[in-house]
Parts: C-alpha cells; sequence; structure tokens
C-alpha cells in the first residue's frame, strides 16, 4: 500500500517553538536556510526514488521561485501551508480565507501548477475551527491534511477520525489526518519531532498498523529544517521549546534515507485519490 509522504516547508525561524520569541517583522533580517534545506531533502528523494508532497508556506514561495519549480519539475506535488505558519485557530474565517488566497497565489505563481491540497501550520484545524474545511470547499481544494487526531500541548483534535474523512457534506474534499503512533501508553504524530526523538520501529510499527490491520496508507510529515543540524539556535526560546526543536537534528538525514526505503511512498494528492474513491 502506498503511503503519503509529506514535507512542510518553512524556515528554521518560522515554527510554533519560537513564535512568541522571534517577531515577524525581524524575519527578513535572519539567515534563510529553507533552500538548501529543502534541496538536500529533493537529492534524498531522489536517491531513493520517491515523490512526496511538499507543502510549502506562500512566504518561502515568493522568496524561492527556483526551489518551487525543482520541487515541480521533480515530480512533486506542490500544495500550501498557508501564507506565513499562523495557526488556523487564531484566525476568522474571512482571514483564513484571505490567507488561502495570498499562499495560492504565490505559489501558482512560482510553481506553475495548481494548488489543490492543503495543510494547516501546526495541524490547526481543530473544534474550534468548525469554519475551516467549509472555506477550503468552496476554494475548490481536493484534500486538506491538517487534523492531528491527538491530544497536545500545540495542537490537536482527539475525537476527529484517524483515516481519510469527507468534511463537508455535499463536498469531494476529503481531510487526511496524520498518523498516530503509540508509545509507552501515549499516542504521538507519526512524523516531525517525534520520529527524530524516538527509535525508528515507533513509526514502522504505526505505518504497518495503519496498512495491515487497518487497510488504510499511513500519512507522515517532517520539515526541511530538521535535516540541519547547523541551524542557529534561539537562546532565549523556552527550554521545552529548544528541546523539541533541537534534539537529534544530526540523525534525521539518515533515519529519513531508511524509512522511506522500508515502506512505500507517494504524493498526498495520490492518496486523497484513493480514499475518495474508497469513500464514493
Amino acid at each position: 500500500m502506498r503511503n503519503g509522504l509529506s514535507v512542510d516547508v518553512e524556515e528554521w525561524f518560522q515554527v510554533g517553538a519560537f513564535e512568541r520569541v522571534i517577531d515577524r517583522d525581524d524575519w527578513s533580517a535572519l539567515e534563510s536556510r529553507v533552500d538548501r534545506n529543502t534541496n538536500d531533502v529533493l537529492d534524498l528523494f531522489g536517491e531513493a526514488g520517491v515523490k512526496a508532497t511538499f507543502f510549502t508556506l506562500g512566504w518561502v514561495a515568493a522568496r524561492q521561485p527556483a526551489l518551487i519549480r525543482r520541487i515541480v519539475d521533480e515530480g512533486h506535488e506542490l500544495a500550501s501551508h498557508g501564507w506565513d505558519h499562523a495557526r488556523v485557530f487564531t484566525m476568522t474565517a474571512d482571514a483564513f480565507a484571505a490567507d488561502l488566497t495570498r499562499a495560492k497565489g504565490a505559489l501558482e505563481d512560482a510553481g506553475g501548477v495548481r494548488i489543490t491540497g492543503y495543510r494547516a501550520p501546526s495541524f490547526s484545524f481543530d473544534r474550534r475551527t468548525p469554519w475551516a474545511h467549509p472555506v477550503l470547499a468552496e476554494q475548490g481544494y481536493a484534500y486538506s491534511s491538517s487534523v492531528a487526531p491527538i491530544a497536545h500541548d500545540h495542537y490537536g483534535w482527539p475525537d476527529a477520525a484517524r483515516h481519510g474523512w469527507r468534511p463537508v457534506a455535499g463536498s469531494p474534499l476529503i481531510e487526511l489526518p496524520v498518523t498516530i503512533a503509540r508509545v509507552m501508553g501515549r499516542e504521538v504524530t507519526a512524523g516531525g519531532g517525534f520520529f527524530r526523538l524516538l527509535p525508528s520501529r515507533v513509526v514502522d510499527r504505526a505505518i504497518l498498523r495503519a496498512n495491515r490491520e487497518e487497510g488504510r496508507p499511513a500519512i507522515f510529515y517532517f520539515h526541511p529544517w530538521e535535516v540541519d543540524p547547523g541551524q542557529p539556535r534561539v537562546a532565549r526560546a523556552p527550554l521545552k521549546s529548544r528541546i523539541r526543536h533541537y534534539s537529534r537534528l544530526g540523525a534525521m538525514k539518515g533515519k529519513l534515507a531508511a524509512l522511506v526505503r522500508r515502506h512505500a511512498w507517494g504524493r498526498v494528492d495520490e492518496v486523497a485519490a484513493a480514499e475518495a474513491a474508497r469513500l464514493a
């Protein structure tokens, strides 16, 4: 079974862990590393012969058009991660619609392809955003991968469905939540920091459980900054945020290279199309 391989393309300074200590007005003065890091990820995928979806900030697309063209030219899916990593539950429905429009314009201008997929920054669709999926449907998106069906201090919708579902009655829109792993009685997202911190077998088990026991594809994610152990350190960030962000960055590239060879992977839009057929 083919699983969804996804990359959330953002700068190291745009993450939720630093949103209270790095002001958006200062972003343009900080060292940009997203081009180099994402190119490293593209090289890794090319060596492994896999395709993926790159959920990319419009802010990045407007500044890195050559990177966006490489993503598209190499057969990966270009999808939206919003404009500047603002969490959706901090917006109104109108502000969210404007954010989608702005990001989509930058992505389509840079990539020359139609954008049909979306992932909310920090998986910020939850009980507080009942209007979010309808706004996506109104704008013609085919799918979203914006829900983490767990409880977490930064995100989570614990009672949401664990696999593909239709969130808007009468609409073909599909929601593909990120896959959940289990470790020591706790549920965590199968990707990102938890993949860096935990033994690889934890995520392997989650993928195999989804495929073999539940008969459904898994959705895995990570960020380009996670393969960059040399990125700047934000000393004034809270200790918990620094541990989450910087731990085991040096191990990530090797773990990813092994993971993409152990399972079958594809673009998230392909997974969404298969799930749509299943739900028809």
